[in-house]
């Protein structure tokens, strides 16, 4: 007993130390050798180019490719490129968002100008030195990548680590023997977006986090934990499974410890395992049983989360340390009664999602996660599809903590290696999450989901994904026809639009199937639009099928409420995103599906899923009362509640009272007039609930409100900022369309800025603007020594010089020549003033003056450091053409395989971001605010002309 408690004891100060770095996941514990480190700071980052490689820094043009030898990773991914000029950026981050929009851009991705037709702007390439102790050597370290979209290339230290097709991937690369030890290290990737995998906004770039990992080179592998539960007589008997992989180089002998730790601290259970051995590079799954008793259950109303702490101990000594997050629960899927969590049964009410936001595109913060999901909850959405790939690890680390359960889908269905690698993976990386109730492996695949070829794919790949997990139900979304194909064989049937199925026809042929809606109520609406206006792309707010193919938000709803044996429905979609502007094409550049537009700002059909999916008391009326011009015309006024009657009153006068069918709404039709309408709720007989929407008079202000006042100061954490305009009665205004304009102060950025507005192309970021000049088509004269006034001089006539470096840079040349002047021109644009202009220079002699347009800028310089840097006044440079000469004594090779450098570097111009701006939509704009990483008072001051302007302070904080 004495043991055990040791034992115990010590797990809980190894937890404690976990928990006070704030690290969970793969924590980073001095004392057991495992460190998770982010490496989302300090990248630097250019555009290349998709089919040319002199625009592309020329890679993969050097006499040896990355493929050919070891090491040779040339042009943007040598180690010795010069990336000085390339902008500073952190992670995540998508370029595409950053890019205009442009009718020939794809318009299911938002017609940004990304893509095939624009070969420029769909290569990014992203650059990064990171120090590695030389007390490290020895470890076993790797770089992992949450996702990055897509096709990606990754080299370190010129060494070619693999290829990433796929955007949605998260994948890790072994880099120990790769490094400098006690020095710096570079790393290169390389992403192409040429090709779209989706048919949705996907974004561009390393737009999820990427991790150094650390180890001892026994350890536990990545995603190498598994719990699974079970609650008997309440008593949960949890199984957690340790994949142990030794890739040592002798044999090792360990002992493996799983210990659960509640929300306090405190150990409920453990297991220990002694008496292992593992031979070099083998791994083993070592499986302990541990039993909690009167567990505390993970459920949507209280996601209540435990800990696995896992040790991998040798000699008495812990080589390394994983904590699992983890959920005790239990669900199960009835044919007839739908679903059930922990043996209550729960209705599943959905949305389906797509990973973009306003503002940020895919690139979202984490803290932008949690709001979503806040958001969705607060409208009674208890699920969440994820459409249609793998998402975020935060995304799923939010619903576990929020209380969300979650559809977690594969992006390719397939049962070549690379598709049922991928979803495993997909398994492996997510099946600790409590949240994940379901794996999804396909959606609408049109070509198969009918037939015995998409039959067979689907029963292997269901085959398969139970081999990795067997504790979650498989599930396929099918938009097609069913009674063959793919639903004849899935567990968990996914209708996509019943409307065009008869789902009581196929639940009597298969009584044993389970069943839910995947995707329903596809509606298309504008937020605070109600008349329809085709010319602007402007659909009304009012609940209604598309077409016959569809039912309309309510239909759908009614159909799967009074069907048990259908487990719930998804929403297509929770939030609007960008592409599939359905029905429009350009210039819309957003989807219309969303129950919330791209802000998650809520269109009024949120309020008919709150009335029927929350017991919260619910009156909503629509549409706003601003009709100037329709005096005595009649208006269509709705009201969703859930609330057994709804009286209406116009101006104090009363319209009538209605009885409210359940999962229903109402209607009237009010001649209008300016003034008040309202609408009052009863539940049996008393006045439960109201709802006002008044005339208002014009803009008169700008009102910010932030959705939390205080963040954290660690560069991360951010704060979502509504911005509207209300009138001299402080009524927000529902047709204001004002130009708001941003400025910020203190610790803090904006970061991106949205308004909703389907049809908008103003921009969602205002950054700085560099542009690169290179310096070629170098001219060369031998002279005497550095002494040299003339061949320097802006206007030199130097036409009758050779072109450089025609000679061979070996010893002989060193003899005969003593110096030599090297002269270029280089244009500057004449398109704007440019704040900062630097010379980053690379010496192309031993010792060497620099002159730009006749004025010295550098006197015999030696090539210790090869690199400098030189800030240029601006009077030095002139839109145009402008003359660079450099004396020089010859550079020469080291060895007759060696060469020497011939690029002299090159000119970055800065030219300062504009204002941030936006237009509000309907009364309403968004602003997303991040920290900077510094504690103190951050000052965002909102202006338009005409309006009173207003200011909010955020508090950053280190907390």
């Amino acid at each position: 007993m004495k043991n055990k408690y040791i034992i115990k004891r010590a797990h809980l100060v190894l937890l404690l130390l976990i928990i006070k770095t704030g690290i969970y996941a793969q924590s980073s514990v001095s004392s057991s050798k495992r460190e998770h480190l982010s490496m989302d700071n300090d990248w630097r980052f250019a555009l290349g180019h998709a089919y040319d490689p002199a625009k592309d820094f020329n890679n993969g043009t050097g006499g040896f490719s990355y493929f050919a030898k070891a090491g040779y990773g040339d042009g943007a991914a040598s180690p010795q490129f010069d990336d000085r000029g390339w902008r500073k950026i952190n992670l995540p981050h998508d370029w595409a968002v950053e890019l205009p929009f442009s009718p020939k851009g794809s318009t299911s991705h938002g017609s940004k100008a990304i893509g095939r037709n624009f070969p420029e702007a769909s290569v990014g390439w992203y650059r990064k030195a990171f120090f590695v102790p030389a007390a490290d050597l020895g470890k076993h370290i790797s770089i992992a990548f949450d996702g990055v979209f897509r096709n990606s290339i990754v080299w370190v230290n010129g060494h070619y680590l693999g290829t990433e097709a796929s955007g949605y991937n998260s994948f890790e690369y072994n880099i120990s023997e790769y490094l400098n030890y006690g020095g710096d290290n570079i790393i290169a990737v390389r992403v192409d977006v040429t090709m779209e995998e989706g048919w949705f906004y996907e974004g561009a770039g390393i737009y999820r986090h990427v991790w150094l990992n650390k180890t001892d080179q026994l350890h536990i592998q990545t995603n190498g934990t598994y719990v699974t539960t079970q609650v008997k007589n309440n008593i949960a008997g949890v199984s957690a499974t340790a994949t142990v992989i030794n890739d040592d180089k002798k044999e090792r002998s360990f002992s493996v410890t799983q210990t659960i730790i509640d929300t306090n601290g405190k150990a409920l259970a453990t297991s220990r395992i002694t008496g292992l051995t593992l031979k070099p590079f083998a791994s083993q799954d070592v499986k302990g049983v541990l039993a909690v008793a009167h567990p505390k259950l993970w459920s949507i109303e209280t996601p209540y989360l435990h800990k696995l702490l896992t040790t991998v101990e040798e000699n008495g000594a812990v080589v390394d340390s994983y904590i699992t997050t983890f959920g005790i629960r239990t669900i199960r899927f009835d044919a007839n009664a739908g679903f059930f969590l922990n043996g209550k049964r729960v209705e599943i009410k959905g949305t389906d999602n797509h990973q973009d936001h306003a503002g940020v595109g895919t690139a979202m913060p984490d803290a932008l996660q949690d709001f979503r999901i806040h958001t969705l909850k607060s409208m009674g959405c208890n699920a969440y599809r994820c459409s249609h790939n793998p998402p975020t690890p935060e995304l799923l680390d939010a619903c576990d903590r929020l209380g969300m359960v979650v559809i977690d889908e594969n992006r390719s269905m397939g049962v070549a290696s690379t598709e049922l690698n991928d979803l495993k993976t997909m398994i492996l990386r997510d099946r600790n999450h409590p949240c994940i109730i379901s794996w999804s492996i396909g959606n609408e695949e049109w070509a198969i989901e009918g037939n015995i070829t998409g039959a067979r794919i689907a029963g292997t790949m269901q085959a398969f994904a139970k081999s990795v997990d067997s504790t979650r139900y498989i599930t396929a979304a099918i938009s097609g026809g069913i009674g063959s194909g793919i639903s004849t064989t899935i567990d968990l049937l996914g209708y996509n639009y019943i409307a065009t199925k008869n789902t009581d026809e196929q639940h009597k042929k298969y009584p044993n199937q389970f069943s839910w809606g995947t995707e329903e109520g596809s509606t298309v609406t504008s937020r605070g639009i109600y008349v329809d206006d085709m010319s602007k792309h402007q659909l009304a707010a009012y609940d209604r099928k598309q077409n016959d193919f569809f039912y309309s938000l309510e239909q759908g709803w009614k159909y799967y409420a009074a069907r048990p044996y259908l487990a719930g429905m998804f929403i297509w979609t929770g939030f609007d995103y960008r592409g599939e502007p359905v029905p429009f094409g350009w210039p819309s550049i957003e989807s219309y599906f969303g129950m919330l537009d791209a802000c998650g700002f809520p269109k009024d059909d949120y309020y008919y899923l709150k009335s029927w999916w929350t017991d919260q008391t619910v009156v909503h009326l629509l549409p706003h009362w601003n009709w100037q011009g329709k005096e005595g015309q009649e208006i269509r006024v709705c009201a969703y509640s859930n609330c057994d009657e709804v009286e209406l009153f116009l101006n104090k006068k009363s319209l009538g009272k209605k009885a409210m069918e359940p999962n229903g709404h109402l209607e009237w039709q009010v001649k209008y007039e300016p003034g008040t309408l309202e609408a009052i709720g009863y539940k049996k007989g008393l006045k439960a609930g109201s709802d006002v929407v008044k005339t208002t008079s014009s803009p008169d202000q700008i009102k910010l409100q932030a959705n939390q006042p205080v963040i954290k100061a660690d560069g991360k954490d951010i704060a979502i900022i509504t911005v509207k305009a209300t009138d001299k009665n402080n009524l927000v205004v529902p047709t204001a369309d004002n130009e708001i304009g941003f400025s910020i102060n203190g610790p803090g950025k904006i970061i991106g800025v949205g308004n909703g507005n389907q049809t908008s192309h103003e921009p969602d970021q205002y950054l700085e603007r560099g542009d690169l000049i290179d310096i070629g088509n170098l001219k060369e004269k031998f002279v005497d020594d550095l002494n040299v006034t003339a061949e320097v001089a802006a206007g030199y006539d130097d036409s009758g010089w050779q072109n450089a470096f025609k000679d061979t840079r070996d010893d002989a040349f060193g003899q005969r020549v003593k110096a030599l002047v090297y002269r270029a021109s280089f244009n500057i644009p004449a398109d704007g003033t440019f704040t900062t202009a630097t010379f980053f220079s690379k010496s192309i002699g031993k010792t060497e003056s620099i002159f730009i347009n006749g004025k010295e800028i550098a006197h015999q310089i030696n090539d210790d450091n090869e690199r400098h840097e030189f800030k240029l006044d601006a009077s030095l440079l002139h839109p145009g053409s402008n003359t660079i000469a450099i004396v020089a004594t010859p550079l020469l090779k080291a060895n007759i395989w060696a060469d020497v450098n011939t690029d002299p570097g090159l000119i970055q111009l800065v030219y300062p971001a504009l204002p941030y701006k936006r237009k509000l939509f309907n009364g309403y704009a968004q602003v997303i605010v991040q920290s900077t990483g510094q504690p103190g008072t951050i000052i965002l001051k909102a202006a338009s002309p005409g309006l009173k302007e207003h200011t909010i302070e955020i508090t950053a904080a280190n907390r």
